[in-house]
C-alpha cells in the first residue's frame, strides 16, 4: 500500500492497517513534517495553532476526541472554547454597547440556525447564495430594533456575517444557502488541547514500521489500471524519480491540490464524475496572523477586539484587512494576540510582506479602538494555506454550484464497483467525508474508512489482489 500524504487522514489509515496486521506500506509526505493542516508552533510564551485550534464536538462520537482522551491529552476540567468574547468596535472608533451586541448575537444565531435547517425544510428551497439569503433576513431583523439602535445593530449583523466566513473560508456570495446545513455538527462543544493539536500525531506515528514514513517526497504521478503479468497494479512516481509499486494507493492530498494537479497527477485520467466534483466543490481560505507584543496593550480581562465593519467597507474586497474579523488573545499567553482573515482577502494577505502586514493590522486596531498609541507588534508568525503548493487552501465548502453528491463522487475508489477488478486508487481526506467535510474528525474517519476497505478486500481475497488489466 502507498499512502500519499501524512496528514491525519493518511496517518489514521496507516495506523488502522497496522492494527489489523498490514505493515507493508509507505507514506509519502511532500513536506518535512507530519500533520498536514495540523501545525502547532511556539511563539514567545505560548503554543499557537496555524491550522485547527480545537476539537469540534467533544464527545465519544468524535474519533479525534477519543484519540486525544486515550492519549491523555485532555485533563479535567476540559478547556472549553467560548466564542464571541470581547467588545465589538466600529471602524469610526466606537465600542458598541455590550447589551445591544448580546441581543443582536442572539438574533443572528437564530438566523444561522434557520439557514442550517433549510436543507431539511419541506418548503421550496430558495435559489440564493448564503449572502443573499442572510442579507434578506438581516434587513427584516433590523426592523425589530428601535431606530436608535438600528445603525449599530446593522454593524453587528454584518460583522457576524463576516465572521461566518471563517467557518467557510469564502465570501458568502459563493456559498449555497440550501447546503449550509450539510455539515453535521457533533455534540459536546469545542475543546482545546492545552499542549497543542500536534499531540494527536504521536499515537498515530509511534507504531509505524521503520522507514514507513518518508518526508520531502512530493509525488509527480500515479500510473494505475495497466497491470499485467509481472507488473504492479499501480506505480507512484515521485518528483525525484523514485518509483513505488503498489497494490493499493490511498490518495489523501487536499482538495486544493487536486484542483491544481489532478489533470496531470493521474494516468489514466480521472473519470468525469471526479473531475466535475473537484472543479465544482469549493476550497476556502482562512489564515491566522499571530503578533507578539513585548509590552501588551491589553489587560487580563480583555476578551478580544471584534470588528464591526460597515456593509460599504465589506464590499471593498480589494482591501485585504476588510477580511479581518477579530483580534483575540491567545489562551494562556500574556504577549500574543491573533488576527483571523478569511476568503480571498486571506490569499491577498499572503502576498504582503511581514512589515506591510504588521503596519496594516496596527492601523486597523488603532482605527477601531480609537487609540493611536497602540504599538506595532515586535514580531509575527502567519499561516499561508492559500498559496502553499502542498495545500492551496484550508478546507472544503459546498459552493453554489455543488452539492454533497459531489463529495460522494470524490470518495468512490477506482475502478468503481461495477468493475470486476478490486479497486486500486482510494481517496481520503476531509473533502471525501459527506457528513463531516472541513473537519479533523471527517479527515480521520475517511482514512480509517479506506484502510478498512483494504483490510476487507485482503480478507476476501486471502491476501494481495491478483494483477490483471482493467477493462
Amino acid at each position: 500500500v502507498v499512502i500519499i500524504g501524512a496528514g491525519i487522514a493518511g496517518l489514521s489509515a496507516a495506523h488502522r492497517l497496522i492494527q489489523c496486521g498490514i505493515s507493508n506500506f509507505r507514506i509519502l509526505e511532500a513536506t518535512d513534517r507530519p500533520g498536514g493542516r495540523i501545525k502547532t508552533c511556539w511563539m514567545a510564551d505560548s503554543i499557537i495553532e496555524m491550522g485547527p485550534q480545537w476539537i469540534s464536538g467533544a464527545s465519544i462520537a468524535n474519533n479525534v476526541f477519543t484519540l486525544a482522551a486515550q492519549e491523555g491529552l485532555l485533563k479535567p476540567p476540559l478547556r472549553r472554547v467560548v466564542e464571541d468574547q470581547g467588545m465589538y468596535f466600529t471602524s469610526d472608533g466606537r465600542a458598541i454597547d455590550i447589551r445591544l451586541a448580546q441581543k443582536a448575537k442572539l438574533s443572528f444565531d437564530a438566523l444561522e440556525a434557520k439557514a442550517a435547517n433549510l436543507l431539511f425544510s419541506e418548503e421550496p428551497l430558495p435559489k440564493k447564495s448564503m449572502f443573499q439569503y442572510f442579507d434578506d433576513l438581516i434587513k427584516k431583523e433590523l426592523l425589530k430594533f428601535p431606530e436608535t439602535e438600528r445603525y449599530d445593530a446593522a454593524r453587528l449583523f454584518y460583522g457576524f456575517e463576516n465572521s461566518l466566513k471563517t467557518k467557510i473560508g469564502e465570501d458568502l456570495t459563493e456559498v449555497s444557502s440550501t447546503a449550509f446545513g450539510s455539515l453535521h455538527e457533533l455534540p459536546g462543544g469545542d475543546v482545546v488541547i492545552p499542549l497543542g493539536m500536534g499531540g494527536l500525531l504521536a499515537p498515530l506515528i509511534r507504531d509505524l514500521p521503520n522507514c514507513a514514513l518518508i518526508y520531502c517526497k512530493p509525488v509527480h504521478s500515479i500510473r494505475w489500471g495497466t497491470a499485467g503479468p509481472g507488473n504492479p497494479r499501480a506505480v507512484v512516481r515521485c518528483c525525484d524519480g523514485d518509483d513505488f509499486p503498489a497494490d493499493y494507493v490511498i490518495v489523501t492530498v487536499p482538495l486544493g491540490v487536486l484542483k491544481k494537479l489532478s489533470s496531470t497527477l493521474f494516468c489514466p485520467a480521472l473519470p468525469a464524475s471526479k473531475t466535475i466534483a473537484i472543479e465544482k466543490l469549493g476550497f476556502g481560505y482562512v489564515n491566522k496572523i499571530f503578533m507578539e507584543h513585548k509590552n501588551p496593550f491589553w489587560t487580563g480581562k480583555t476578551g478580544g477586539y471584534r470588528l464591526a465593519w460597515s456593509p460599504q467597507e465589506l464590499r471593498e474586497e480589494d482591501i485585504w484587512v476588510h477580511g479581518v474579523t477579530s483580534f483575540e488573545r491567545v489562551p494562556g499567553s500574556h504577549k500574543v494576540i491573533v488576527a483571523t482573515v478569511s476568503g480571498r482577502q486571506a490569499k491577498m494577505m499572503e502576498n504582503k510582506s511581514n512589515a506591510e502586514v504588521v503596519k496594516d493590522l496596527t492601523n486597523v486596531l488603532r482605527q477601531f479602538v480609537a487609540d493611536s498609541s497602540i504599538p506595532q507588534a515586535a514580531s509575527i508568525m502567519r499561516s499561508d494555506w492559500a498559496t502553499n503548493p502542498n495545500f492551496y487552501g484550508s478546507f472544503t465548502y459546498i459552493s453554489k454550484d455543488s452539492s454533497v453528491g459531489h463529495i460522494h463522487d470524490l470518495k468512490e475508489p477506482l475502478p468503481g464497483n461495477c468493475n470486476d477488478i478490486p479497486p486500486i486508487i482510494l481517496f481520503a481526506g476531509e473533502h471525501t467525508s459527506p457528513k463531516y467535510f472541513a473537519t479533523m474528525h471527517g479527515a480521520r474517519q475517511s482514512g480509517i474508512r479506506e484502510a478498512d476497505r483494504i483490510i476487507a478486500l485482503t480478507r476476501k481475497l486471502n491476501g494481495p489482489p491478483n494483477k490483471g488489466p482493467v477493462c
